[in-house]
């Protein structure tokens, strides 16, 4: 909410795509999350954040900040690297794509979605097997969501405990960690 805050932004996700893919234009051709922070190209200089900015879910599941670059552990230059291109995908016509929760908390059938996930929640419950650290991320979340599918935890999952005031500011504005309750 900060970020929207002092960028004067409108607090709904789709303005928020439109605003952050003018500034760091990273699904265009040959652009860098580094270009854009040297300057290179687009405008990421007026859409900064501070790292001590940690939205809700972050804070609930002890994650560091989207605004929290060149550190061990940083998802800064992914996030920032991505977020254009889930404006890309949401644009094109036809696509069945629930962004959970922004399209809301229950994904209709037929429909593929996209969820932010963090593995560090459940990377310990998975024997690494010769896994790099990032192989061993990706293959967390496969075999989480699995056995959570399987068993029930996914529906869960899916609908968190929050209050009313969560729940509005994740599904409009901050969006949520799968998991994360």
């Amino acid at each position: 909410m900060r970020y929207f805050e002092v960028h004067h932004l409108v607090p709904a996700w789709p303005d928020f795509l439109d605003d952050f893919q003018r500034h760091w234009p990273t699904d265009e051709d040959h652009t860098y999350v580094d270009f854009v922070r040297d300057g290179v190209c687009g405008n990421g200089a007026e859409r900064t954040g501070s790292s001590r900015w940690r939205r809700l879910t972050e804070e609930r599941a002890g994650a560091k900040s989207v605004f929290h670059f060149d550190v061990p552990g940083s998802v800064a230059k992914s996030t920032h690297a991505g977020i254009p291109w889930l404006r890309y995908l949401r644009r094109q016509p036809g696509a069945r794509i629930h962004f959970w929760p922004f399209d809301g908390w229950d994904i209709q059938p037929g429909k593929s979605a996209i969820a932010e996930a963090y593995p560090s929640l459940w990377k310990h419950e998975f024997p690494v097997e010769g896994r790099t650290p990032d192989q061993h991320d990706a293959y967390t979340i496969a075999a989480w969501l699995r056995q959570a599918d399987a068993s029930g935890a996914l529906q869960r999952a899916l609908n968190p405990a929050l209050n009313m005031s969560e729940r509005g500011i994740a599904q409009d504005v901050e969006g949520w960690i799968l998991g994360v309750g």
